[in-house]
């Protein structure tokens, strides 16, 4: 058997035991029980990266007029602990009703019962672990293009962000970084734009005012090519006001003022 199978039905396994107790409770506890509709039909999405899967179920019912909320909850309680669970029980405020809350687990499963002197529902709620059905995969840093040669116009210097490249260097140009195991992030630096922020992807900047050079289009006069701040972009969080300095060897600094 492969590592699927023996994770699905494991999964099944942890579903069955939990529905099972579920059911004697719920009979225990209250009256006029609808037990089909305490359904496990199929396992659901619990994370999305990794992908892993889970059974739950919510089942509502109403207490006998006879029990109290207090005696619903001792009763649970004690049926959970003889059948193996661990028990605990706190009281809740939701918007002025006071629950009490009976949490129990074993295996990996949580059942969660709440009952209230405001009202003779018993709530009912159940979670199996999550598990992952297959091997996960992990992510693959995607080639990058061949780094070019930087062709540099007259009056301009390599920016000294990127040197030249024009890509982010936060990211290599992917427009996300790999953060925690198999976790994709979106890049701080480019948002996702794959671009250099400071040459915004030229490249260079006029050696003079530290300005991004955008090309003429094609048929346009030389003198039409449009030249913009360097750092006129927005990081996440920071308001970007950036004076352009030269620092130590000629090299072009930015402040972000944020």
């Amino acid at each position: 058997m492969d590592e699927t199978s023996k994770a699905h039905d494991e999964l099944d396994r942890l579903g069955r035991s939990l529905r099972g107790q579920l059911v004697e409770l719920i009979a225990d506890l209250t009256i006029r029980a609808h037990l089909r509709r305490l359904s496990l039909d199929e396992p659901k999405a619990a994370d999305r990266e990794p992908l892993r899967y889970h059974y739950s179920t919510v089942h509502q019912g109403d207490r006998p007029t006879t029990a109290t909320a207090a005696e619903t909850a001792s009763r649970a309680a004690f049926l959970l602990r003889a059948a193996g669970w661990d028990v605990t029980a706190s009281q809740e405020d939701d918007d002025g009703i006071l629950w009490t809350v009976v949490v129990a687990r074993r295996d990996g499963n949580g059942i969660r019962i709440l009952t209230s002197d405001n009202t003779p529902a018993v709530v009912f709620r159940g979670q199996t672990p999550a598990l992952a059905l297959c091997p996960p995969q992990p992510v693959q840093q995607p080639e990058l293009e061949a780094e070019r040669t930087p062709d540099i116009t007259p009056g301009y210097v390599l920016c000294y962000e990127c040197d030249g490249l024009g890509r982010c260097p936060g990211c290599g140009g992917r427009g996300w970084a790999l953060g925690r195991p198999h976790r994709k992030s979106r890049c701080r630096e480019c948002g996702t734009t794959k671009v250099c922020p400071i040459c915004r992807g030229e490249g260079q900047l006029n050696a003079s005012t530290g300005r991004t050079f955008i090309p003429p289009s094609a048929g346009s006069s030389p003198d039409s090519a449009d030249v913009r701040p360097a750092c006129e972009h927005r990081r996440p969080g920071v308001s970007v006001s950036a004076p352009v300095m030269r620092g130590r060897g000629g090299r072009l600094r930015v402040r972000l003022r944020g």
